[in-house]
Parts: C-alpha cells; structure tokens; sequence
C-alpha cells in the first residue's frame, strides 16, 4: 500500500451519522437562505405528444399570494446548447406525458399547488407510441452508447459457430422499466443575487449542475454556485440536471426571491428519468464439456425523442466469459416517453439478468453445475480488448461463495425440494462492473497547530463517502482522522466528477493521495518536516484514468448465492437467504462498505421481485407512479444475507487499490433469484419481475 495502512480498511462509524440521526444534517429542503421563501408548483402535461392549442393562466394569476404564472408565452429564454428536456417552458411543443407546460410561483407551497388546479391547458395531441418490440421497423443503432462503448462488437463467426455447437441456448429476456426512488425527492432552492446564482440542490456532483446553469442562463461559472452537502439517496437519478434546476434558477429569477421546488413523487416518474426497458435475446453455443464456442447477446431498447441514451447493456457480455465466436448489438426505439437516465450499474443490471440467466439455462441443457459452467469459461485475458486483467479473482469468488452458502451436493433437478408448501431452490449467478477513475482536483491546508483541511468537490449521497474520504486523508497525510476536516458538495471547491458509474472513491480519493504527497513532499523540503505557523496550502490534480486502463482490463466481480421458497399454493416468493463474494479491491471502509454491499443486492432483489413501471399504452402513462403501486423491496423481504470479499486489492488502477463497489452489488442478483426460482419450480421466467400470478401460468 502507498498509504499508511491504519485507518484504511477499518469499521469506522459514520462521521455524518450523528447529524443526520438527529436532523442537523441539512438537506437542500432545509437550507436557509436567509429570507422568506417562496414556492414553486408544476403543471404537467396529461397527453404524450402533440402540441399545447390554449394556456390561460389567468384564473391562477388571480389567486391571492400567486406572485408569477410562468408559461412558454412569458417565460424567460433560455440559452442555446441545452439538451434532453432542460429548456423547459420554450415552446408549446409537447414530448412526453409529464413535461412541465407552466409552473406557478406563490407564498407557500399550498397556495402554489391550488393554483396549478387554475391553469388552463388544452392540447392538439397525436396517438402515443410507447410500446417497445422488437419487430419496430424504425429501431436504429446509435453511433456510440453511453460511457462511449461502442453499440456493436463481433469477433469471429457467430453463426457458423452457433450452427455448429453441440448445446445451445437460444432464449429471450425482458425487462421492464424501473425507476429510481431515492428516499429523498428531488429538491432545488435557488436565489440569484444580481447575476449570481446560488442553487441548494439534491444532485450526486455539484460540478456537474453548474455547467447546463450557466448554458441555459447565460452567466459565466464563477456566478453560479451549487451546493449540495447531504443528498438523500439517488440510485442514478441525480447525476445529471433535470427540469427542477432550471425551473427553480428561472422562477427565482423573475420573482426577485428565493424559490424552493421539491418534486412529488408522482412527479419524479415523469422528471428524472428511468431505467429503460430491454428485450435481449441470447444465443450460446458451447461443446458437450460445456465450453463456449460462441455468444451472441442482442439488445433493443426505447429512448426518448428529444435525447438519445444508448444504455451499455450487453457490454459485460464483452468480457465475463471465454468464447472465440462473439457479437454483442444494441438497437433503440424513439418513443414518446420522457428521456431514460442512469439507474444503478445502468447497462450492466439488465444485461447480467439476461446473461446469467442464459448461462443457467445451458449449465440445464449440458446437465452441468452451473458453478463449474462458469469455472470452465473463465478466460485468461479480456475477450474483447485481447490485454491482460490488472486482477481478476472471479473464480476464487464462485468457490468461497460457494464454501459460505453451502452449495456443495446440490440436486441438478429443479422442483424436488420442499418444506411444508414451500417449494426450495437454489441458484448462483456472476457478478461484474467495469473498474474506471475520472479527473479530480483537491485542495489540502495544514495550519501551525497541524489541522488539516481537505477540499474536493466529491458528493455523499448516502454512500459514506464523509467517512471514507476522511479515512483516506489521515492515512495519506499521516496523521489521526481527528485532526482532518472534509469539505465536500460544493462548486466552490476544487473540481471533481460527480458521484456514478463507481468512480467516485476513487477519483477523490486518488486525488486526495496524489495532494497529500504533494504537501508532505512540500514539507519536507521546504520547511524541514515543520509546518510553518502561518500554514501550507498545496493544490493538485488528477487527469483522469489510470494509465494502466490503456493496457489492463480493469473490472470488480462477484458471486451471488441464492436460496428461493415459492409457495405452491399463492405462487409467494420469498428470498430467505443468500450469500454474495465480491473481488473489490481494497475495502476502505468495512462497516459502510458492507452497507453498499447489501444494499445493491438487495436492490437487486427488488428488481426480481418486485420493480416495473407498467405503462397503459392507450394513453401513455405510468399507471403505478407512486410507492403505494410501484413495489420496492422493504426489510420484510430480506432474509439473511452473508456479505464478505477477498481481501486484494489492484494497484494498477489506483494508489489506494480499490475497484469501487456502489454498483458491483446489484449486477447479477436478479439472475440469481431467477435461477434459483426455476430450481425451486421447474418454471423459467424470463420476463421480470417474478410476481406470484407467473407462477400459475400454463404450462
């Protein structure tokens, strides 16, 4: 290790925890900004496409306490250069069921809401088209998917080899789509002060607000100010701007006040996105041994029509599994649905259900474990990019997980075990999540009396990253976490990359080791290993990936073991217990580090059992858009759940040798209660989620 190896890996409680146990922990609701607040409501558009014919605000505008109706007639213009469904209320055109078509300004938030009920709005609509097949004629391949993978990938002859495998699978998987609820709704605060902005938000990187704020207003970023110290959950959907902030930065605006939106509910199913929809069909082939001789993972899936987002979803395809003959495909659907975003491992969630799926389907077809499936196509180096891995311990996880969960001596047959009138099952699927770092400045003080002051613009959306990167100053700087203040969420201090995609310990926390060599180097040359009574401040950056991503394949992996009960006689299923292995580099924390473990598992679980915006294609909405319809997994689903990882770390992708672990948790658990359900049933279900009513179909 390059960092002093005390405090890194230990179980420290939660730095943020007392503040947010008692409720001091401000949140972007609770900000004061040192003036009366006003409020700010939305009228959505009840119609998915078309184009509004009347909007009179007039009734509204009449309401006592009602201070400004904003409407595409006055509302102000923003600038050029916005993408998705960011220039909100500049035109009369409507893309989606929910696009905002005015907004009221009032006193409080009760006056605001009665006054939407006012506004009148008439529509000239066209039919909605928001049914995703796979049998579309306008279904197209973007140039690139998201993160900048390439949309296609084919190795070899995928069909020659199919034609000639001994075993195949040739199979069908659908998901539905999701959507991410955070506990804490979607919440923007704004107040300008001449041209400057300052904007309290619930957001997973300041930084990453600031830019469409300036684009769309006109200003330069150094007027505009994003704060956002505690954020509520996210799962994805605050990673990038939505309506809220510009609404919120524009009503501000016109009124010459402070302004507070906070999204309902009901509103965040229509205003941050979603996790697209996919149909994957997999094909494998493989010889009667059960190694793979080919593997063919094809995708459709829907994106609006304002943006595109290419969701990666059969880019873990790419690299889990050995096979000379491959092709992975992504074909999209424009529909008239509000733009998609990230939702937790976006790509690879959906993707590894479909994957796993299939690989538990020929371990059926060769009459195979399903464990040594896996242990047989375990490749040497990346399938794809044909380098070598920095590690890879993916096999070591299938057989520690298998050792925990006691999964030696299984009965291949599916439908034999039972307890009482629960049917039993189990099942196993692989986990992965690409490894990566982004660019990140940090800011590190020391004062006479040796307290140190770390700055970098990181975001803790619940992910303990208060603690961890605490963890990771004292060690780097050599000293107790008691002489280290963070200061993060906030577009003052130095940049970082927002928190997604795994990348944010270790793009703040490299950055934080590269500073704090820099002040200690600083130090000791200049001042003898004596800090000096007025204090050094050292600046440091870092540029971004690791050099080794250029000639290393750099990915976590996993393990997840299963056991599922169905009830014969109401088709419940129950996940009582599960065992999951993670090969995650090095565990910083491992108290919090268990946390995000369990909770991408069982998040996991939810999308098995539980999760799916059902959309009523008559009229083009989502029917279940609130947590009363849209089910979520909650303590009383979870049985008991044994998390552990291998304790190595990577020092090719960064200094402190961690591989991220925010996503890796929830890749292949879906796969996991699928498979185990088909051994408890002798049912495949290939279409999630696994709701009782799928148990009584005909068979």
């Amino acid at each position: 290790m390059t960092t002093i190896d005390r405090l890194v890996g230990a179980g420290i409680d939660r730095i943020d925890g007392p503040a947010k146990v008692r409720g001091t922990a401000p949140y972007a609701f609770e900000q004061d900004p040192g003036e009366p607040i006003t409020h700010l409501a939305l009228v959505q558009s009840t119609v998915n496409r078309g184009r509004i014919s009347r909007l009179d605000p007039s009734r509204a505008e009449a309401m006592p306490g009602v201070l400004a109706v904003l409407t595409p007639a006055n509302a102000p213009r923003l600038g050029g250069g916005l993408t998705s469904d960011l220039p909100v209320l500049q035109s009369l055109d409507v893309h989606y069921q929910g696009q905002v078509v005015a907004a009221v300004v009032a006193e409080t938030s009760e006056i605001a809401k009665a006054a939407v009920g006012a506004v009148v709005v008439e529509y000239a609509a066209e039919p909605p088209d928001v049914a995703l097949r796979t049998d579309r004629p306008d279904l197209y391949a973007p140039d690139k998917l998201m993160a900048g993978f390439e949309t296609d990938s084919v190795i070899g002859d995928v069909d020659g080899a199919l034609a000639a495998a001994a075993v195949t699978v040739d199979a069908t998987y659908e998901t539905p789509t999701q959507h991410n609820n955070p506990i804490e709704m979607h919440t923007s605060m704004a107040r300008w002060e001449g041209d400057s902005l300052t904007l309290w938000d619930a957001n997973q990187g300041p930084h990453s607000i600031v830019k469409d704020l300036v684009t769309g207003f006109g200003v330069d970023a150094g007027q505009v100010r994003v704060i956002s110290p505690y954020v509520g959950g996210a799962f994805g959907s605050k990673a990038f701007t939505h309506p809220n902030q510009m609404l919120a930065a524009m009503a501000a605006r016109v009124v010459g006040r402070t302004v507070v939106l906070e999204l309902t509910r009901q509103q965040m199913f229509s205003l941050v996105g979603h996790r697209t929809p996919t149909i994957q069909r997999l094909r494998l082939g493989a010889d009667p041994e059960g190694r793979l001789t080919a593997i063919s993972h094809e995708v459709v899936e829907h994106t609006s029509r304002i943006s595109e987002f290419a969701e990666q979803t059969a880019t873990p395809t790419r690299v889990l599994y050995a096979a000379p003959h491959r092709r992975t495909t992504h074909r999209l659907a424009r529909l008239d649905v509000p733009p998609p975003t990230i939702m937790r491992a976006p790509g690879e969630t959906p993707g590894m259900f479909a994957l796993e799926s299939a690989m538990d389907e020929l371990a059926v077809a060769l009459g195979l474990d399903p464990v040594e499936l896996r242990i047989r196509n375990e490749p040497d180096r990346d399938p794809e990019r044909d380098v070598p891995w920095s590690t890879r311990h993916l096999v070591e996880c299938l057989r520690t997980g298998a050792e925990r969960f006691g999964w030696a001596g299984r009965d291949l047959r599916p439908g034999i075990r039972t307890d009482g009138r629960w049917l039993v099952g189990t099942g196993v699927a692989s986990a992965t999540y690409p490894t990566r770092r982004r660019k990140a400045q940090c800011r590190i003080s020391v004062d006479g009396a040796g307290r140190y002051t770390v700055e970098i613009d990181g975001s803790d959306i619940g992910t303990g990253a208060w603690t961890v990167l605490s963890q990771i100053a004292a060690d780097a700087l050599r000293t107790d976490l008691g002489s280290v203040e963070l200061r993060i969420g906030d577009s003052r201090l130095p940049f970082a990359g927002g928190a997604g995609g795994s990348t944010g310990l270790a793009s703040w926390g490299t950055a934080i080791v590269f500073t704090a060599r820099d002040l200690r180097t600083r130090l000791e040359e200049q001042y003898g290993g004596q800090v000096p009574a007025d204090g050094v401040t050292v600046d440091g950056e870092l540029p971004g990936e690791s050099p080794a991503a250029k000639t290393h394949s750099m990915h976590a992996y996993g393990a997840h073991f299963v056991e599922v009960r169905v009830d014969r006689d109401t088709g419940e299923v129950r996940v009582p217990r599960a065992t999951s292995v993670y090969d995650a580099g090095t565990i910083v924390n491992a108290k919090t580090a268990r946390s995000q473990l369990l909770g991408g598992f069982c998040m996991g679980v939810s999308m098995a059992l539980h999760e799916e915006s059902v959309t009523d294609e008559r009229y083009g909405h989502y029917v279940n858009h609130d947590l009363a319809e849209y089910h979520v997994a909650t303590n009383a689903d979870i049985g008991d759940i044994d998390i552990s990882w291998l304790d190595v770390d990577d020092q090719l992708a960064n200094p402190i040798g961690l591989k991220g672990i925010g996503e890796i948790g929830i890749t292949g658990a879906a796969a996991a209660v699928a498979n185990a359900y088909w051994h408890a049933t002798g049912l495949r279900i290939r279409d999630l989620p696994i709701t009782p009513d799928k148990y009584f179909r005909p068979r």
